[in-house]
């Protein structure tokens, strides 16, 4: 395992890997990221990596749920994934994170893009600290020798998901723009009735939160196992205008309690299903979801599985982190990261909603979490996360097409990130 040491020459971060150095700069040129200051120039130890254009040819669909009430022999949980970088591209498999449904999909052409992160989806869809600890930020007890961040956007970088609903996925890539809109309005629906029926989005939608955790310093830790959330008077009967007011007054130490109860009891559930989403689902929505997730993998060419497989690379290192900073408020983010099978990428502790602070706000959070010392690469589609990127002097990984995540995964493989 490779050994990460940090210095600074002439404003280009360097990094040693595997007993080498290599400029950071060099390493984004040679992929075609170019970056904001001018002395990052590229140095060209590697050759320019070329996309490629030819088709990636698939077989028929298999699928096996993470939970393994949908059999299908001969499959396993973890899928590998083979790629030829040299020559021209094999036969590609899916690559399903962890124990996630497993896809085998028809022959389809390589279709890399995305389109800019849209605006925000219908009804706001969008640590340890070095020195003194926040009470709001409590983190795994090694987060200070973590030696490289990875700092994600979700929507149009991650997952395909804001394009499909304003047709500018269809447009740019020449898919089928009804069929774009259909799968984007299903996961949508399928969202927000999980955010609903199983995360308190309904009492937690004018409560939101950056974090998990904000407000677990008003949880006295009761007991929850016989709690009953839907007669605690947190929310009036009356609802609507009321929302959040409830029994005692908003804010005080009763109401802040009972917000506390419903963020831990959010937590408790992704953690314990995070993979295992059909079992979280039930019967028959497990059969519609993975329905959906077999149609969009073939709509957007395999766009998730390649940005899976770069999740993957970065957690397979002891050293290296995923961070999720999302537009999205923290709930519906939440209900995505587990219908697009991205639990076992980031535990609920990396994942921040910058809905109400900006992502400036939350960078700063993640680096006070992860010190100064660590190298913070942020990969994203839209302009916010680049500007931050660019005035805290962070390697921005630009995504703008599939190919993108397939270049990112390229210069994980072999070590240049």
């Amino acid at each position: 395992m490779y050994k990460n040491t940090v210095y600074r020459h002439k404003n280009n971060v360097y990094m040693y890997i595997a007993k080498k150095s290599y400029p950071l700069s060099s390493v984004m040129a040679a992929y075609g990221q170019t970056q904001y200051s001018p002395a990052l120039q590229p140095a060209g130890p590697y050759t320019p990596y070329t996309h490629h254009t030819q088709g990636y040819s698939m077989t028929s669909y298999n699928i096996k749920t993470e939970d393994g009430l949908s059999h299908s022999p001969g499959q396993s949980s973890l899928l590998g994934y083979t790629s030829n970088f040299g020559g021209t591209p094999p036969a590609q498999t899916l690559y399903s994170y962890s124990t996630h449904a497993e896809y085998h999909t028809p022959t389809s052409p390589l279709t890399p893009g995305k389109e800019q992160e849209g605006a925000p989806a219908r009804r706001s869809s969008d640590v340890k600290l070095r020195g003194r600890k926040r009470a709001n930020d409590p983190v795994p007890p090694l987060d200070s020798d973590i030696e490289r961040v990875f700092i994600w956007d979700l929507d149009e970088t991650i997952i395909i998901f804001h394009s499909l609903l304003t047709g500018t996925f269809s447009t740019r890539f020449g898919k089928d723009s009804g069929k774009a809109v259909s799968l984007g309005l299903w996961m949508e629906e399928m969202i927000f009735n999980l955010a609903d029926s199983r995360l308190f989005f309904n009492d937690l939608e004018e409560c939101d939160q950056v974090h998990i955790d904000d407000v677990a310093s008003d949880d006295n830790g009761q007991d929850l196992s016989t709690y009953n959330f839907g007669t605690d008077g947190f929310q009036s009967p009356a609802g609507g205008g009321t929302l959040c007011l409830g029994s005692g007054v908003h804010g005080g130490v009763d109401w802040m309690r009972k917000l506390a109860f419903r963020y831990r009891r959010v937590k408790e559930i992704y953690n314990t299903y995070k993979n295992n989403v059909g079992g979280l689902l039930g019967s028959p929505k497990r059969e519609e979801w993975l329905q959906l997730r077999r149609e969009m993998e073939v709509l957007t060419d395999l766009w998730l599985t390649q940005a899976l497989k770069a999740l993957a690379l970065i957690n397979s290192r002891p050293n290296c982190v995923n961070v999720m900073v999302t537009t999205t408020q923290l709930i519906p983010a939440l209900s995505k990261v587990l219908l697009y099978g991205l639990g076992g990428a980031f535990p609920i502790e990396n994942i921040y909603s910058a809905t109400k602070t900006g992502k400036e706000s939350c960078f700063e959070r993640v680096t006070q979490r992860f010190g100064r010392r660590a190298v913070y690469v942020v990969v994203g589609d839209g302009v916010e996360e680049e500007t931050v990127a660019k005035k805290k002097n962070m390697p921005f990984w630009r995504v703008t097409c599939r190919a993108d995540l397939e270049a990112l995964s390229h210069a994980l493989e072999l070590d240049y990130l």
